[in-house]
């Protein structure tokens, strides 16, 4: 599951980037990369980077509020 929320975390912020460059300068990252905004793979991209945000969404709220990324490290005393 921490690899799920990895993955997750990344395709979040790759979304907020691309939010970021269409409000800041009207051009639209996903849509350069497919040849237009209803292509099938730009409208897998949005699908995808909408599973992601539900997925940390729910992944929070299942856990109290914590989304793991990092595997837990127990500390050995001496």
């Amino acid at each position: 599951m921490i690899v799920v929320n990895l993955i997750s975390y990344i395709l979040v912020l790759l979304g907020g980037i691309n939010w970021g460059l269409y409000g800041i300068f009207n051009f639209n990252l996903v849509s350069f990369i497919f040849q237009g905004d209803r292509t099938a793979g730009a409208i897998a991209v949005y699908v995808i980077i909408a599973i992601a945000a539900l997925w940390l969404l729910l992944s929070s709220l299942v856990n109290g509020g914590a989304v793991r990324v990092f595997g837990h490290r127990s500390r050995e005393r001496e």
